[in-house]
């Protein structure tokens, strides 16, 4: 029987990194917004119950305008992100409805989500409480110590580059916020949140072409992609 299904899309930060003074999430990709691609997926996975925006300030009207524009009809709030991306997302666990018992948090510059993705990762956590995609790992990953000298060599078939969406019972993930109290801010991946308190996640099969959109090669990989389509 599914559930409630809150999806939290993280919009807020700055795109150093790109190179740009505008929001990432609205960089065109084959000339639509960047974020129009992942608010049209979560819009149309049936599992999704409302879709909360958490972006910069000077963004909320411009994403409701989006939304209206897209016929995102699932778009129940767009709030002001906080001072870190935990600080972010508690801001918009707090704008999601009393009746949400599921929080799918997702990155909104990872436009290249589908809706299969967000599907079975929605469905292992009504099963598990908590899941998140993850990528196996093809390169030989190192651990390095302070002088970037080799200190071991991770066994590649336990790795995994881990995703968003990643779901969570309400009442667990909130019990983890308050639980980390003024560590909180140091939290930039939800896992890692669960994991501090004892908690585990599953990680589900994801997608190597949901990458994040971090600088401008990005955008001409997820062009690429979307062109392919």
């Amino acid at each position: 029987m599914s559930q409630f299904v809150s999806a939290i899309i993280v919009a807020a930060g700055g795109s150093v990194r790109m190179g740009t003074e505008d929001s990432k999430q609205f960089l065109p990709l084959l000339g639509k917004p960047a974020i129009q691609y992942t608010l049209t997926a979560f819009e149309g996975c049936g599992l999704v119950n409302e879709i909360i925006v958490v972006c910069r300030e000077q963004d909320v009207e411009r994403i409701k305008a989006l939304a209206a524009d897209c016929g995102i009809s699932k778009l129940a709030a767009a709030v002001t992100g906080g001072d870190s991306r935990a600080e972010s997302v508690r801001n918009g666990v707090s704008a999601a409805s009393p009746e949400a018992k599921l929080l799918a948090i997702h990155d909104g510059a990872r436009p290249l989500i589908t809706v299969g993705e967000i599907e079975r990762v929605i469905e292992t956590a009504f099963e598990t409480g908590a899941a998140a995609l993850g990528t196996e790992v093809t390169d030989t990953i190192k651990l390095v110590d302070d002088s970037d000298l080799i200190v071991s060599t991770p066994q590649r078939s336990r790795l995994r580059a881990v995703q968003t969406p990643q779901v969570f019972d309400r009442e667990l993930y909130t019990f983890a916020m308050e639980n980390a109290e003024d560590k909180l801010s140091e939290f930039t991946d939800d896992c890692a949140l669960i994991e501090s308190m004892g908690g585990e996640v599953t990680v589900v099969r994801g997608e190597k072409s949901n990458i994040k959109l971090t600088t401008p090669l990005d955008i001409i990989i997820a062009e690429s992609i979307l062109s392919r389509k």
